[in-house]
């Protein structure tokens, strides 16, 4: 069938009125189906959208894809798809990420983009007319974390049995001993410590999170909308935390999916106060896409806000598929995710590719292919949640004179970056010539700077990349 496709510009503006909400650097535009705009509860939370941001709008027929042309000739910073959960499943999560490269002619993602669903419409909308940014402080963690990043949290070993760590205010972390079976310690953790963040790992479905990894502990589930815990005596534990978090299930296999209405991701939103949200639609291997957007939000703390660093985090990995193997059809996508049903698919995805056999190079590969179009982010991408400010490895600064940028990356220790140094542009930029600071490799795209050549960071050494640019007019 025909795609239709009907681009609606909304500026609502008060004439004469300082009090009205100020439209987004860069622009904001919603992308939602006819079918979807045309239901009243969900059309409430585009328009609490259009409200807070000033916010275009992008209604299409059929598949998602039918979006593409308006949303390109618009060029926002910031994309909202809303949709209701039976039409946010893997297929959708996929479609997004691929078609959000291709609204300029370069590869990488082009806008700050989230998903916003929920288990019910309120849902949806309680996030999106939520505008008091977070500031995490508080963390909690099913696996292993940095709590020196954080004022205060705690972590339960998910291969430990008993163990958890615990940060006070002005303390140093602390090894606990406690029963295995940790399911109601963590229930009380979001229900009376109520965390900013959240981070698992483990084995995990779109109905479950397995607590332990290699020793047997209970579980997280969902019901109706609601996350409870169960121990190993079959005791269960609902989950009542309603304070603003995010959620990084960047270990967990299928946690981000949203396979129908009984799922985690969306019961997290609905009861456990989940403003945002990055996870696996499918089953996790290789890591690069989930583990490296932790990199950047937590351990740069409040460099990135968490949509900037799913964004950055996408960026190394396409410029990681470009440069390491670039005859190798890097622009790929692939037609299957289904390794449960189909354990020989990863040797056929390496067999597409040209590769006889496996090994690490060709392992890369694939894994790369496979987390590029496979993690979700869900919520409000112009929602800010941040880490406070903390002890950085590096200090960076990006300024511009006249037409002519520096990106200055100066050592406060030794550091080598697990991910490149990025910075995002405050505007699109075109006619870009790089001056001085090749030997860094610069990626320097429209609207963000990428430094893979610089590896090895020494303290109190700086290494700049100039380079003169102009900006590109805003969309009228």
């Amino acid at each position: 069938m025909q795609l239709i496709c009907l681009f609606l510009l909304l500026l609502l503006t008060s004439a004469g009125s300082a009090a009205g909400p100020l439209p987004l650097a860069g622009g904001y535009t919603v992308v939602v189906s006819k079918e979807t705009a045309a239901d009243p509860s969900w059309n409430a939370v585009v328009q609490a959208l259009v409200v807070k941001y000033q916010a275009g709008t992008v209604v299409y027929s059929g598949d998602v894809r039918g979006c593409l042309e308006p949303l390109a000739a618009a060029a926002p910073r910031y994309v909202c798809f809303v949709a209701r959960p039976e039409g946010s499943g893997r297929a959708f999560v996929v479609a997004v990420s691929r078609l959000t490269r291709e609204l300029d002619a370069d590869p990488y993602t082009d806008a700050l983009w989230g998903i916003l669903t929920g288990y019910t419409a309120a849902d949806a909308l309680r996030l999106a007319q939520r505008s008091e940014p977070l500031l995490v402080r508080r963390a909690a963690a099913g696996t292993s974390i940095d709590l020196g990043r954080f004022v205060e949290g705690v972590w339960y070993s998910e291969g430990d049995a008993g163990v958890h760590w615990e940060k006070a205010p002005g303390g140093a972390p602390e090894r606990r001993l406690g029963p295995q079976d940790s399911t109601a310690a963590l229930v009380r953790v979001f229900n009376e410590f109520r965390p900013d963040l959240f981070l698992t790992s483990g084995h995990a479905t779109e109905s479950d999170w397995q607590i332990g990894y290699s020793y047997k502990n209970g579980q997280f589930r969902c019901r109706d909308g609601g996350i409870y815990g169960i121990d190993l005596q079959g005791q269960t534990f609902p989950v009542q935390s309603p304070n603003p978090k995010v959620y990084l299930p960047l270990g967990n296999c299928l946690m981000g999916h949203i396979r129908d209405r009984e799922s985690m991701a969306l019961a997290f939103m609905a009861s456990a106060g989940v403003h945002q949200m990055a996870g696996y639609v499918v089953s996790t291997w290789f890591g690069y896409g989930g583990w490296g957007i932790g990199d950047l939000f937590i351990d740069q703390p409040g460099r990135f806000s968490l949509a900037e660093a799913f964004l950055a985090n996408g960026h190394a990995l396409v410029h990681q598929l470009r440069t390491r193997f670039p005859g190798k059809s890097p622009d790929l996508d692939l037609a299957s995710y289904g390794i449960e049903k189909d354990p020989q698919c990863l040797e056929r995805i390496a067999g597409g590719l040209g590769y006889a056999g496996w090994n690490d190079a060709i392992r890369d590969h694939v894994g790369l292919l496979w987390d590029r179009d496979t993690v979700a982010f869900y919520g409000d991408p112009a929602w800010e949640a941040r880490l406070a400010p903390g002890d950085l490895a590096w200090e960076q600064s990006l300024e511009e004179r006249d037409g002519v940028w520096t990106f200055a990356v100066t050592g406060r220790r030794e550091a080598t970056p697990k991910r490149p140094p990025v910075a995002l542009f405050p505007r699109r930029l075109q006619d870009i010539e790089v001056t001085a600071g090749q030997e860094f490799e610069p990626l320097v795209a429209d609207d963000f700077i990428l430094l893979p050549g610089l590896r090895q960071i020494a303290p109190g050494a700086t290494y700049k990349v100039v380079f003169r640019a102009r900006s590109i007019a805003a969309q009228p």
